[in-house]
Formats: C-alpha cells, structure tokens, sequence
C-alpha cells in the first residue's frame, strides 16, 4: 500500500520522527567522555558510532557501518535471524549499529553488523573485524579490550579462540531467556570478571517448554522459524550461572533455582565476589544474594516481599559503595526507597527508577504531582531532603558518571538534551548542548488533561486542529490500560500520532485505568488476579466523566483501538460493554492469557490452576458468540511476543458462532510493528473506523 497521506508518510520515512536523533549513551566512568549513536539526518536510519568530548564539546565520528559493511547496514531484512530477534526484542527501529558495548574509559567499543564482530579504537576511529565461528551476537570486550566475549549459535565465545569457552551440553549459553528479555528487564547472559580471567554466563535449557512456529509467507525461501516459549502454568526454561574460567575452570552459582527460578540481575562486585538477584515464580519474594566465585556459595543479603507481587523498581535491590543496602519501599500510596531497611526521605515523590549516583546521592527519575510528568532529584541515603534536578513540566531522564549529567527534558515544545560537566560545583560548570538531527516534530499537541471520577484516573482529549466548539465529534478511545506502560504522560513524540486520528475527525481519549504505573502502588495493584473487569469499568467511567466536561464528544459514536494489551482491551470493549463502544481495532491482542508468557501472566493471575476462575473471566474466546460490534483483528505473523495463535483462536471461535468479524494479517511483522507498517495499519483502521462509525 502506497501511504499518500503527508503525515503519514513523513512518520514511515523518519522512524515516527527518530531517525537522526541521538541515543544508545555511555558516559566514561570519569564523566570526560560520551559514546552515542545517531544517523546523518531525518530520513537516514543507519546509526553511526559518535564520541564527544564533553570538556571541549567537540564530537567525531568513531565508527560508520556503511564503510565497514557496504550494502549491508544492518537493515532487517539483511539481518541473520538470531540477531533480528535480538533486535525486535530490544525494539530497535533503527538499522546500522543497534548496539553497542565499550570498556569503562570508552576507549574500545565493540559491536556487530549482519552478524560480523567490529573493534573499535575510539580514539583513532579505526574499526577492526574479528574472526568469529558463526553469526554473533551481544558482544562483551573486557577491561582491557583486547578480548570479546559473543554469544554465536548458542555457545559463548572469546576472541581469539575458536572453540566455544562454554560446555557442548545442548543449553544456550551466555543469553537472556524470554521470560528475562521480555518481563525480567534483564537482556543479557554474560559479564567479564574486573580481572578478565573468567565470565559468568548464564546457561539456560529449554527443553522442556513447548515450541512455537512461524511460517512466515514473507520469507517464503526461509524454513519455519520455531522458538521455546513458557506458557502460564507451564514450565520455565531451567537458568543456571557458571562461572567459566579461560583456563577452562567451571563453578557454578548455587542459590535455590527450585523456589526461586527468575535470575534478574547480575553482576560482579568485584574479581572475588558476585551480586545477583532473583525472584520466586509469583514475583512475591526477591532477594539480593553474594556469591563466592570460587566455591558457587551464596548468602542472603536482603529480601523484599510484597503479598501482591514486587514491584520492579530499575536500579534496586542494591549495595552502595559503603556496603549499605537500597531496597525498594512501596506504601499504598507512594514508592520510596530503604536504606539498611530504613525508609528515606522522599516526600511527595513516586520513585520510578535509580538511574545512578551523583555527588554522593542518588540519581532517581520520578513522579512529583501530576503522573503525567516525569521528573529528576537527588535522593540523600542518608536520610536527607530530596533535591530537584530538573525544572519545569514533561518529561526528564537522567544519567551521570562522576561529575557529568546528561539530562534529557520532553515537553510540547520537543525534545532536547543537555551535557552538564561539572554539575554541583559552583556554577554548576559548562552546558553543552547534543546535535539532534532529527526531523522536527509536526505537531504542537496541547491534550486536555484531566484526573476523574473518585479514583482520580489520569486522562487526556486531543480535540482536531482547527476544531469549532459545539461540533460533536465521533470518540476514538486510544488505549493501553495494562501493567508496565503509562499513556498519559507529557511526552510530545506519543501524542504525534493521536493528533493525526483527531485530525480525521474525531475527539481522541486517552485513559490510564487502575493496573498501570506511576500512580501509586494501591492504584497499580487494583488488577491484582484480575485483568479485565477494572480496567473496563475504569475506561467506562472515566468516558462518562469527560463527556460531562466535554459536551462535544458524541458517546454515541465511540471507537477503540490498542495494540498488544491495549488490543485485548478493544476486542475487551466491543464484546463485554457493546453498549458503550460501537467498534473496534485489535492490534496483538492476547485474547487466552492461559497461553501467554509465564513471568508477566503469573504475576498478575497466579498459576492457572490457583485462579481459574481468574484466568476463565480474562479470556476472550468465550464471548465471541455475543458479538455484536464491528471488529478487526490485527496481527503480525512473525509476532514472537503474542503469537498470532491468539488472534486466530478468537478468529475461529466467531466463525464458529456465525459472527461477522475482519482479520488483517501481517506477514513478516513482529509484535512491535516497524516504520511504514505501523502507518499503513493506521489508514486501514481508520476506513474501518469510518465505516463502521459512519
């Protein structure tokens, strides 16, 4: 389909307006130093490797993947299949380099192209390829950089040698299991010891999960791509970490994998000592454990429990350098931080994430008043006041190294970002701004904010430009509504594309209903054993409330659409509450959560076999014979996230009772849909939309 509309078509061409703009950073633990990655310009989606000196503010280019590998750039379709999962896995959407690992000082930078090893001397900006025995992928150099540890077809690896560094024994090793690089936040499998002697490697076995196929009829030359995948109630992939020694020593780690199975972080404290943290299959008891990398002893070091599940919090359960220990502390009202079990102060904050250490503080990204904005303090673990970092509404994040800030601020007016050097001292040193050289924004989205109804929902109504009070419009409800992601916050990029369906016609409403984040703990918990009924009755009620302050949304013309669980949600809408939502567009929708992934489903519904009722009320298969709605069903057949398993299940059980319905498959599309895809799903939901709305 050839995408006409100007919009549209600029989104597809410029990565929804990302391409050329900086990302990927590593500051250098001195703070002296910024690696980045960022294209040429707007419509150039080949990152290119970049160093910045930020005492001098002076940037060079490091390492170009068009002179390294011409006419091969790290396109998706040019990718080996290992390396393409990895990739939609850490939804990336740009090709080139798309990522990257250095030494501390960032004078070695090492990463992989189609598959190939690169090297690179970040201060001649020469880029060296390294043999390797097949198609690699998470490259690791050590401290010195002389050597790289990859992972090729399931084996760990260690430039120079050959041979394989972990055992032939029919495991992966040295990677991430789907349930860490889906649920976990953990997307690696592999860490150099201080000293470069040895690497702890996961070893991961998955023979016994269940396998899933695609047979993909966009790669027709390709045989069916098949993967494990943990179903709800099912078993885990086994996950063991060994110490692998270069003089071919092993030892392995020995906590108790039985109770608790989730390994969810790890690293080296150092050459005599490991931390690691992991979690019990209901995420209801996470500890931090020490090992001893000579015998695989382990120690409790702190535990943290939650009777409805724990809540991740990036960046704890931690040891400070003093020894001391950061945990998480969650009220039913707001998430903190503990030191030593002692509860900090952070007044009036929502901890969302400790993102480093900063003049002897920590460096958090927060929520302070609305949820909406997302802001940056520093957190004394010594029990002092809270001091801001960042000013103003929007959106911030953070990172530090030593002196250095690097502060990223979103609002209506875009995105820009400021290297601090110095911050703290007195002037607060020198600013240097970062070139962005991505296309600008096309829309000025000012949404009407507004909390309702006794719960105080977040919500937002994005009104056509141009738009005449007392003209009512037909209602687009623009809905994710579960765990982990929040839709209303003031961060322009997201509201680019709800602009565009207001501009089509239509008042667009955004709603965070109770389960999602950064309102509160008691607010998250609400879907505890529960997906479906909360956060319907929050959508419904909240739609009620904002057609009393906004008299020109036609509630007798309302459309849904979602993706992934905001697609459950749509298809959710039109079968369960037909009276108050007149059509739907169901993007991913996992529509039987009973074969969905183990770690997010558990989580939130326990095992199957504990809830069942629980799991029953969630499914959408069952109401398929009560459809009265207008539906379409989306779905990428290459989706290794919600298989499309799930879309056909619905699919033929409307078929069964003999109701009207619209599937739109996808081949070749994965779960996170790439540029061009996403805006041709767009027009065709917006004709169905039309059509079915009149």
């Amino acid at each position: 389909m050839t995408i006409t509309d100007p919009f549209l078509s600029r989104s597809a061409r410029t990565g929804r307006f990302t391409f050329g703009a900086p990302r990927a950073f590593t500051l250098a633990e001195d703070g002296t130093r910024l690696l980045l990655l960022r294209s040429t310009g707007p419509e150039d989606p080949v990152d290119r490797l970049h160093l910045l000196d930020t005492a001098t503010g002076t940037e060079r280019l490091v390492a170009d993947p068009a002179a390294l590998a011409p006419g091969r750039t790290g396109h998706r379709d040019d990718l080996p299949a290992v390396e393409r999962r990895l990739r939609e896995r850490t939804r990336l959407v740009a090709a080139g380099i798309g990522g990257y690992a250095a030494t501390a000082d960032l004078a070695t930078a090492v990463f992989v192209l189609d598959g190939r090893l690169f090297r690179t001397d970040t201060a001649t900006a020469t880029s060296t390829e390294l043999p390797v025995a097949g198609p690699a992928f998470d490259p690791r150099p050590d401290a010195t950089g002389e050597r790289v540890a990859y992972v090729a077809e399931d084996a760990l690896y260690v430039t120079p040698d050959p041979a394989p560094l972990s055992p032939a024994d029919g495991a992966r090793w040295g990677v991430a299991e789907f349930a860490a690089a889906e649920e976990l936040g953990r997307s690696r499998g592999h860490w150099w010891r201080p000293d470069g002697g040895a690497l702890l490697a996961a070893r991961v076995d998955e023979s016994a999960l269940p396998r899933r196929y695609f047979a993909d009829p966009a790669r027709p030359g390709e045989p069916a791509e098949d993967f494990a995948y943990p179903l709800a109630g099912g078993p885990n992939a086994d996950v063991q970490l060994w110490v692998l020694g270069l003089d071919r020593g092993k030892v392995r780690l020995q906590w108790d994998a039985a109770a608790y199975p989730y390994l969810c972080a790890a690293e080296w404290a150092s050459d005599d000592e490991v931390l690691l943290t992991v979690a019990d299959r209901l995420q209801q008891n996470v500890l931090l454990l020490t090992a001893d990398p000579a015998t695989g002893a382990v120690r409790e070091l702190s535990r943290t429990t939650d009777a409805f599940w724990v809540d991740d919090l990036p960046g704890t359960p931690a040891r400070l350098a003093d020894g001391r220990l950061l945990t998480v502390h969650d009220t039913p009202q707001a998430r903190g931080l503990a030191v030593d079990g002692k509860p900090l102060d952070t007044t009036g904050l929502q901890v969302r994430r400790v993102v480093g250490r900063l003049r002897g503080r920590l460096l958090c990204e927060t929520g302070h008043g609305d949820p909406a904005d997302q802001h940056v303090h520093l957190v004394d673990p010594d029990g002092g006041a809270p001091e801001a970092v960042s000013t103003g509404g929007g959106v911030h994040s953070a990172l530090a190294a030593a002196d250095t800030l690097l502060l990223t601020s979103a609002d209506a007016d875009g995105v820009r970002r400021r290297l601090l050097r110095g911050f703290g001292t007195e002037g607060d040193g020198a600013e240097l701004p970062l070139t962005d050289l991505a296309a600008a924004l096309p829309f000025r989205v000012r949404p009407s904010l507004a909390r309702v109804t006794e719960l105080a929902l977040p919500t937002a109504v994005v009104y056509p430009r141009g738009h005449v009070p007392g003209r009512r419009l037909p209602v687009l409800l623009d809905v994710y509504g579960g765990p982990g992601f929040q839709a209303v916050a003031n961060e322009p990029r997201r509201w680019q594309l709800r602009q565009w369906w207001a501009d089509q016609g239509f008042a667009v409403v955004t709603t965070d209903n109770r389960g999602t984040p950064f309102v509160s703990p008691e607010f998250t918990r609400a879907i505890f054993r529960r997906f479906s009924r909360v956060a319907l009755d929050d959508q419904v009620n909240a739609l009620h409330a904002l057609a009393e302050r906004h008299p020109d949304l036609d509630l007798d013309r309302v459309g849904v659409r979602g993706w992934s669980y905001g697609g459950y949600f749509a298809a959710l809408a039109v079968l369960r509450r037909p009276d108050v939502f007149h059509a739907a567009c169901a993007g991913a929708p996992p529509t039987d959560f009973r074969h969905y992934d183990t770690a997010y489903t558990e989580r939130y519904l326990a095992l199957p076999r504990d809830n069942p009722e629980g799991y029953a009320d969630d499914c959408l298969v069952t109401d398929a014979p009560g459809l009265t709605r207008p539906l379409l069903l989306i779905h990428g057949l290459a989706d290794d996230n919600v298989h499309p398993s799930h879309t056909l299940l619905l699919s033929e059980a409307l078929t069964r009772a003999g109701r009207p319905h619209a599937v739109l498959p996808l081949p070749g599309v994965t779960h996170m849909t790439p540029g061009g895809v996403n805006e041709q799903v767009a027009l065709a939901e917006l004709a169905f939309l039309r059509s079915s709305l009149g």
